[in-house]
């Protein structure tokens, strides 16, 4: 099989969506070839009327996709930062996500919201969020969050075929990365986790980056006979709360690594709902690993706030050692 970047997984998954519907546009900041190479030379397959930039105005953009997708078709939002969605909150949060429960469901909300999320690259809070405990707090928003090329473009392709709005955040520091990506056609349904490692002893929840993160971990903590099982949800909305049963109840243990901020993290969440619905499978408490709470510092001072492979092993063997 072949192997191609994350960035190239999501371009392929982008062009063959709108060879295959000519109802699929794509807009926002610079995608016709500006800071990031996702989108570039899609405008030269599919012309200036279904690739256009846009103005650095994300409001304006969140709302020109809800009434794009109200008018028929099936617009790609690009954000470009997720930390922008702050800015166009109201269109994305009170409007794409709530429009077919307030309107009785009739009528469709097919667009995807799509951004660069995380840190890694050291360029301070306002470009270095990934707000996934936001968006997973508002009702009526899907949530997509890759961890490799090949989930990359599955998972994409997905998310434009639906008909519902989808938040679709891929990671910086994963541009790079390469994987084996089928040429023929596939999707990757939502709500559908894949146990990544498997293991014995400690179950890792992870998601985009972290995920690779906490396979580098697991194989550092093999040799010292820690068997960790690293399980990726790839969406947060739905989400496979299933699966995290399924493992505990062969590790009992379970890290949480989230790269959004501790408080009202995601990993808090998830945290709850296995002691709501499976406390008798745990032999030690939840521990989650996550940014801290503090703004994200630039430049050097970064390392101090986001979550590390340090962090994720200490995490791990405390749990293990059952503290």
């Amino acid at each position: 099989m072949r192997t191609i970047t994350y960035v190239q997984a999501m371009q392929e998954a982008m062009a063959e969506e709108m060879r295959r519907d000519p109802k699929v546009i794509l807009f926002g900041e610079s995608v016709r070839g500006g800071n990031y190479e996702h989108t570039v030379g899609l405008v030269g397959e599919f012309g200036p009327d279904r690739v256009l930039d846009t103005p650095i105005a994300e409001t304006a953009i969140a709302g020109t996709g809800i009434g794009s997708a109200l008018a028929g078709y099936r617009p790609i939002v690009e954000l470009m930062f997720a930390d922008f969605m702050y800015v166009a909150a109201d269109e994305i949060f009170l409007k794409a996500a709530q429009w077919r429960f307030i309107h009785g469901g009739q009528t469709t909300m097919p667009l995807v919201f799509m951004a660069a999320a995380g840190g890694g690259l050291m360029l301070s809070n306002e470009h270095s969020r990934i707000p996934t405990s936001m968006i997973a707090h508002h009702p009526g928003l899907k949530l997509v969050i890759p961890s490799n090329p090949y989930d990359a473009k599955g998972l994409l392709k997905t998310s434009i075929r639906d008909n519902n709005p989808v938040v679709y955040l891929w990671h910086k520091a994963l541009m790079g990365m390469k994987g084996e990506v089928p040429e023929g056609e596939y999707t990757l349904p939502l709500g559908k986790a894949e146990v990544k490692r498997e293991g014995r002893d400690v179950t890792v929840v992870a998601f985009s980056n972290m995920v690779n993160l906490s396979l580098k971990v697991a194989e550092q903590l093999a040799p010292e006979g820690i068997d960790v099982e690293v399980l990726d949800p790839r969406t947060l909305e739905p989400f496979d709360l299933e699966a995290v049963l399924q493992s505990l109840e062969k590790t009992n243990r379970l890290v949480v690594v989230d790269e959004d901020t501790e408080r009202c993290s995601f990993a808090a969440e998830l945290a709850t709902q296995v002691m709501e619905h499976g406390f008798s499978l745990l032999d030690a408490p939840v521990r989650r690993v996550c940014a801290a709470n503090s703004p994200i510092a630039g430049g050097y001072m970064e390392q101090h706030v986001l979550p590390s492979q340090e962090k994720i092993k200490a995490a791990i063997q405390q749990v293990v050692a059952g503290n």
